[in-house]
């Protein structure tokens, strides 16, 4: 499929879609959730992807947020309807994905862009990323999952101080308080992150969708019941046979 805002490439089971809208430092407009989240299920209904990396353009930005160019003139009925929208189609879409999905924030992540992040599964950073959600100097409040994804990441005193100050948040400190699992040089970046992407493709993709599952329902009281269920469902399952036999018979599974 021919994509206008992103860039697709797969090689060696892992998938990386390139957010590729540098003239406006890869801000989201509509065209482009709905491409990354086309792509999305494309990749995942592909058996030989394993794993999705998502990145930006170019160093200076990830996301640099919004279009804000695309709802200033919008009212509460056609606003709500923008982030019910973009939340079903693409933020939701990442999180309950049954394919890992590692986000390699290389500059700016501000407000949906700092969203698309920590709907992510994993999260790596460039040294010169910067962090935050602006929403509140423009009047508003972050619309694609923010205030709900934040506090589970860095906590609730955290994600306060974030969304109300507006501040940017460096690498480092991100990093510092869980934002972010880890950071590099920004010429590293999307090395390390394909490294951490190939681990996790040699892995079982039938376990990986059932942790992501499990993981998803860790704040809920679903949470343990469903842990125990899947871990007994995978007893059954050709995945956990091969990766026994592997282990017993000392060489590699073959997922």
């Amino acid at each position: 499929m021919n994509y206008e805002n992103i860039l697709l490439q797969t090689e060696e089971r892992i998938s990386i879609i390139t957010i590729n809208r540098p003239e406006s430092l890869n801000a989201l407009n509509a065209k482009t959730i709905q491409e990354i989240s086309t792509a999305l299920d494309q990749l995942n209904s592909d058996s030989s992807c394993r794993a999705i990396v998502i990145t930006g353009s170019g160093e200076k930005s990830f996301v640099a947020g919004a279009d804000i160019k695309e709802f200033s003139d919008f009212g509460q009925e056609k606003a709500e309807e923008l982030a019910r929208n973009g939340q079903n189609s693409l933020f939701n879409k990442i999180e309950t994905l049954s394919k890992p999905v590692i986000a390699a924030v290389n500059g700016f992540a501000l407000g949906g862009g700092l969203e698309l992040a920590i709907a992510c599964h994993i999260r790596y950073a460039s040294e010169n990323a910067k962090l935050g959600l602006p929403e509140v100097t423009l009047g508003l409040i972050p619309g694609y999952g923010g205030t709900q994804r934040l506090p589970k990441l860095v906590g609730k005193g955290l994600a306060n101080e974030i969304i109300f100050s507006a501040k940017m948040i460096p690498a480092q400190r991100a990093k510092e308080i869980g934002l972010v699992n880890d950071v590099f040089a920004i010429e590293e970046l999307l090395t390390k992150t394909k490294e951490l992407a190939k681990m996790i493709a040699n892995n079982s993709p039938m376990a990986i969708s059932k942790a992501i599952q499990a993981v998803n329902l860790s704040d809920t009281d679903k949470g343990f019941e469903t842990e125990i269920r899947f871990f007994g469902e995978l007893f059954d399952m050709e995945d956990k046979k091969e990766g026994v036999s592997a282990f017993i018979e000392k060489r590699k599974p073959a997922f």
